[in-house]
């Protein structure tokens, strides 16, 4: 005898629950106890989840879950109700739970048990109390899902997802007015593909949607009959989807309709009080729901239409250069704020990149911004310097506070800009900050380097603002960073914190710009490159795009995010002179120091440090900070000029060679002096003879150069090397 007939003799069916495709197959007996025809069938999840008391499927789910996470064997008592909700008998299932791709599969038994007191109706009543308990339950669930919904399609997949109690939909479809007619903006439980039963349909038309709306009284049809007595011209392509029942209600938002909602059931449905109490309740839900989504998009596409207006595209065709651009809005309001690039074209030839952040995160900020901006590209295009582009602007916007906003009772706003002249040919950097967060360079061999740069007070603080200009070189092979602070503290960072989380993203970014053979990649490769690494930055802040994920990489719009990256190709440089390969690309820091900014002394030690970070003697590492410092101090104390600090590594790992200048204004040569015990000066050259590996000084036309030498192993030293001359100090 087959298991099964063994089985069917002993009134136990077999099932298979497959989870990740919601298909459930049963044996003849498991369809008989389920109350269907008694031979094998295949349904869908809904199906039969609507053969179940609503109430012991919730419990029953509880101890699937545990079952799968403990994989121990699911037991439990169900209770088999017919179409009105009145139970027709109990069963008991017992299933395995068994892990697969995209979810779990149960497969077990079913079998009927005797009803807890025999001989009473109880098996034929109406459990009403019950099933009050479950609508109230499914409906604050429902409303609770519906309200977090953000976008008509979360609402649609919301609507899609409902298991409502004792009766389940098969299909569900939604219809929107456009105009005069009426279109299908979402639906479930149809074949992909098969537009025509949804095609557009006009007002007039006699389909139950449209009466729907036309009338705002819903449409109950319980059996195949009545949906062709009452609609027979829109029957013939409802019948293809074998469906047994129709509900069709209007959806209704402010006493106006929008809309309407139709759930169709393969399963009989007589639309009872309670039936039809739930389904108005969720059309109610669903209608408010769309009406809110359709608001938030429509808050959305203006904003956006007001990002596109605002936010200008990046110049992809720069010689021997590479440009990317991200702009992330905030998530409140019309998700709009201040922040802001900009890429502009100057008569000399050279190129402006911009970069600022206007306080706030509203309209008002959004609109200042536009002017900000307009105003600083017609101060570049005059051809002002990148100072007086500046100092210009805060004018602008200290002259829009005192007139505009304080004589509206407004709070004055300032904005922060980092305002870059770029010379492509030689990769020269003028650049002028207000307030703004410092560029990042990422050097050729990965290293990320903070570069500090002389700033002033933020723009519309005062309106007349000296703002120094710094002048970098952006090597072949290099990437410089710019952003606003969105992007670095998001998240609970603070400067120091964020700074190190985007230079690990930085750091670990590989451009694939240049193989082992030193070839250049294929054509638009670099530019890919780039794009690739402003989505990893925005990713590494944000997280993944959705609004639903939790954990640590949820979803985080604190504050609006601009972030620039320019990258100076190094196929520019690729060949060298007579048509020998170029000098593979140093490692390369420079830093100036004036006289009036000690301070930064700490400054030239940490990114002597930075330079080293991977240097394979760290005692070499802390005598090359010591040296620096002494360098620079000697400068800012015995000289009226500034110190410009320049650290350069070449060579291969292992064998390296670094090389530290120290430059001043200042011809005097420095004097070789004996200090004593107690003296707090005198001993910087006796630092360098026994510290470096090699040192000197050399005269230049403008002043000296102090310099000395580290090498990564001890055998490539030739060992201490004075200058020529006798320092004379």
């Amino acid at each position: 005898m087959r298991t099964e007939d063994l089985l069917a003799a002993i009134a136990t069916g077999l099932w298979r629950w497959d989870h990740a495709s919601e298909r459930v197959t049963l044996d003849a007996e498991a369809a008989r106890l389920l109350g269907l025809p008694a031979t094998p069938v295949e349904l869908t999840q809904a199906a039969v989840r609507s053969r179940f008391h609503p109430v012991d499927f919730a419990e029953v789910n509880g101890i699937v879950q545990l079952a799968v996470a403990e994989q121990t064997l699911a037991e439990a008592r169900l209770r088999i109700v017919d179409e009105r909700g009145r139970v027709q008998r109990t069963v008991r299932t017992r299933s395995r739970p068994r892990i697969v791709d995209g979810g779990f599969e149960l497969v077990g038994t079913l079998q009927e048990v005797p009803e807890p007191q025999p001989g009473t109706s109880a098996a034929h009543t109406p459990i009403t109390g019950d099933w009050r308990r479950s609508r109230e339950a499914f409906l604050l669930d429902a409303g609770r899902a519906l309200a977090e919904a953000r976008s008509t399609a979360e609402v649609l997949r919301v609507a899609a997802g409902l298991s409502m109690p004792g009766f389940m939909p098969d299909g569900l479809a939604v219809f929107a007015i456009e105009g005069d007619r009426l279109s299908v903006i979402g639906r479930h439980g149809h074949p992909s593909g098969d537009e025509r039963p949804f095609g557009g349909l006009a007002l007039t038309a006699e389909h139950p949607a449209a009466e729907v709306v036309r009338t705002g009284r819903a449409s109950y049809l319980p059996t195949p009959e009545d949906y062709r007595r009452r609609y027979p011209a829109t029957w013939p392509p409802a019948a293809r989807f074998h469906r047994t029942s129709w509900a069709f209600l209007p959806l209704v938002n402010a006493g106006r309709t929008i809309g309407a909602w139709m759930a169709a059931f393969a399963q009989p449905v007589a639309f009872t009080p309670d039936e039809r109490s739930v389904l108005s309740t969720v059309a109610r839900m669903l209608a408010q729901a769309l009406a809110r989504a359709g608001m938030q998009e429509e808050q959305q596409e203006l904003a956006l239409g007001l990002q596109r207006s605002m936010m200008p595209t990046v110049q992809p065709d720069i010689p021997g250069m590479t440009v990317a651009a991200r702009y992330v809005p905030t998530g409140g309001g019309l998700e709009v704020g201040g922040d802001w690039y900009d890429m502009i074209p100057l008569p000399s030839g050279r190129i402006a990149l911009v970069i600022g952040d206007v306080q706030g995160h509203d309209v008002r900020a959004a609109g200042l911004m536009g002017q900000l901006r307009i105003a600083l590209r017609a101060y570049a295009s005059e051809g002002h310097h990148p100072d007086a582009v500046l100092s210009r602007a805060s004018r602008f916007l200290a002259g829009i506070n005192e007139t505009e906003l304080r004589g509206h009772g407004e709070d004055q706003r300032f904005a922060t800009c980092l305002y870059i002249e770029v010379d492509p040919a030689t990769g020269l950097l003028d650049i002028a900050r207000a307030g703004h967060p410092d560029p990042a360079i990422r050097m050729s061999d990965g290293t990320t380097l903070v570069r500090p740069t002389a700033g002033g007070l933020p723009l519309g603080i005062v309106p007349d603002t000296d703002y120094p200009t710094t002048r970098l070189v952006l090597e072949p092979g290099e990437t410089m960073m710019v952003c606003t602070d969105g992007l670095i503290e998001t998240g609970g960072h603070d400067l120091e914190t964020g700074w190190a989380r985007l230079r690990g993203v930085l750091e670990e970014w590989e451009d694939g710009e240049d193989g082992e053979d030193g070839e250049d990649g294929e054509d638009g490769e670099d530019g890919e490159n780039l794009e690739r690494l402003a989505d990893a930055l925005v990713q590494a802040v944000h997280g993944p795009p959705s609004h639903h994920t939790t954990g640590p990489l949820v979803d985080r719009r604190e504050d609006d995010i601009a972030v620039l990256l320019l990258r100076r190709d190094a196929a520019a440089c690729a060949v060298g002179a007579g048509g020998l390969p170029a000098p593979r690309p140093v490692r390369r820091t420079v830093l100036s120091i004036a006289q009036a900014e000690p301070e930064r002394i700490a400054e030239a030690r940490r990114q002597v440090r930075e330079v080293l970070h991977d240097w394979a003697d760290p005692d070499q590492v802390d005598s090359a900070v010591l040296m620096v410092s002494e360098m620079v101090t000697n400068v800012l104390l015995h000289t009226d000029g500034d110190a410009v600090l320049v650290a350069e590594i070449t060579g291969e790992r292992g064998a390296r060679r670094i090389r530290v200048d120290v430059a001043d204004s200042s011809d005097e040569l420095p004097h070789r002096r004996s200090p004593g015990e107690l003296a707090s000066s005198g001993r910087g050259l006796m630092l360098l003879e026994l510290l470096a590996g090699a040192w000197g000084v050399d005269p230049r036309g403008d002043g000296k150069s102090t310099w000395f030498e580290l090498y990564e192993e001890a055998g490539d030293a030739a060992g201490p090397v004075s200058p020529e001359s006798e320092p004379a100090a």
